[in-house]
């Protein structure tokens, strides 16, 4: 008689079985694209403006970061969605649309700024035409994003984050008291001034941005939909325990990374801009070139490359954010996997996105100006996504049995009520 059993089910995957570099990934690239070219305009800005004394700052954004970034992460995981779609699922539409609606304004405004900084970054090094690398960069980003399959482009984006080390070998570029440094980080000396405000809600509105929400959860889905017996979570708990060690593994380090290379961006530019009397910064390539006769050519080369290499991660993790967003509002298609024809839709929103603002780089638009509306909107937006996150993460029918514990809700809502704060203050600023 002939044999009818069936054959052996395969091992479901697990995150122990892959290598180091394999398990750090939606985290990792998250966290390195939080420090792009208008992020480094703003913490040089508050070194060079306030020194040491803001450097507490990247001290208390870090466990804020990853208790965000890991609930934003489980959401994707565990219930196998992005946030647009639970937020599709399970909330009103005028809320889904009007949050979808002021991300891609908000991410379209920064690639500009980005691309823009990249552009001025690269004719610092070699000169040339900036329109016509305004175009180069936002053509490559574009091509890179439609035409390299996701575990192909990931990796891709993984190696691109070493390019941040530059930031922190620029730090061993300049002599360094750390025991001024040190005092200043752990007890630091809160100044009560406009300005004062309006840098540290920059720096916090620049760490804990939207888009990186959207981004996170929705590149753990797409690590699901890349193994093929992989499952939501929440229908699958055997798998849950090594998933979510690796979400937490992965996380720590990408906001550890994040926040290492302000930290060094910020110490750096206190120890030689705000030492030289070099106090007002508005771009990352002013910064670059304030550095140069200040901390020498390798420090200001370290520099400048730094921007080109973080504006190349930051603009595709914008354009994709807006993109799995409004695929996940609609109800579209959408993965990084797909190829162009399959995903009209998806690659449509990264296509507008990224040509949008390689247009308003060809203009006359003040590129500050669109950085503080676009962190305008940021602080606007934040918050009550932040809200809505943690409500989903604590509900079962999105979360079944995964929802989060107590530790991750106290440092969730935390990390809500800082920005809160931030927001206030940021409206109460702008008001005076």
């Amino acid at each position: 008689m002939a044999d009818t059993r069936l054959p052996d089910p395969q091992p479901i995957p697990t995150a122990s079985d892959a290598s180091w570099l394999d398990k750090l990934g939606p985290g990792l690239v998250t966290g390195a694209a939080d420090d792009d070219p208008s992020g480094i305009a703003t913490y040089s800005q508050a070194g060079a403006q306030f020194g040491y004394g803001l450097l507490w700052s990247l001290l208390l954004t870090f466990p804020l970061m990853v208790g965000i970034q890991m609930i934003s992460a489980r959401i994707g995981r565990v219930s196998g969605h992005g946030l647009a779609t639970n937020v599709r699922r399970h909330y009103p539409a005028w809320l889904l649309y009007g949050l979808v609606s002021l991300l891609v304004l908000a991410n379209t405004i920064n690639i500009a700024a980005d691309i823009s900084a990249m552009a001025d970054a690269l004719r610092l090094l070699v000169g040339g035409s900036r329109h016509l690398y305004v175009v180069f960069f936002g053509v490559l980003s574009l091509l890179l994003q439609v035409f390299i399959p996701y575990k192909r482009y990931v990796r891709l984006l993984k190696w691109l984050t070493l390019v941040l080390l530059a930031y922190v070998a620029t730090v061993f570029t300049v002599k360094i008291p750390w025991a001024t440094v040190l005092q200043h980080t752990f007890l630091p000396h809160l100044q009560w001034q406009q300005d004062y405000i309006t840098t540290t809600v920059a720096v916090f509105g620049t760490t804990i941005s939207p888009y990186l929400f959207f981004w996170q959860a929705s590149q753990e889905v797409e690590e699901m939909h890349a193994q093929p017996r992989a499952r939501a979570l929440k229908d699958t708990l055997a798998q849950a325990g090594d998933q979510l060690r690796r979400i937490k593994l992965d996380t720590l380090i990408g906001m550890a990374f994040s926040n290492l290379v302000a930290f060094s961006i910020v110490l750096t530019t206190a120890l030689t801009l705000h030492a030289h009397g070099v106090t007002d910064i508005q771009t990352s390539a002013q910064a670059a070139t304030a550095l140069r006769p200040i901390a020498g050519e390798f420090a200001f080369l370290l520099f400048t490359v730094g921007i080109v290499g973080t504006g190349l991660l930051a603009v595709p993790v914008l354009a994709g954010s807006a993109a799995y967003a409004v695929a996940g509002t609609f109800h579209w298609k959408s993965s990084l996997e797909s190829k162009p024809m399959a995903a009209k839709g998806f690659y449509g929103i990264i296509a507008m996105a990224t040509l949008v603002g390689v247009g308003m780089g060809l203009t006359s638009i003040d590129p500050i100006k669109a950085l503080f509306w676009s962190a305008v909107l940021n602080g606007v937006i934040s918050l009550p996504i932040m809200v809505v996150m943690m409500l989903m993460a604590v509900r079962s029918d999105i979360m079944g049995a995964l929802v989060l514990g107590a530790g991750l809700k106290a440092l969730g809502w935390l990390c809500t009520g800082v920005m809160a704060v931030a927001v206030l203050a940021m409206l109460v600023t702008m008001a005076m």
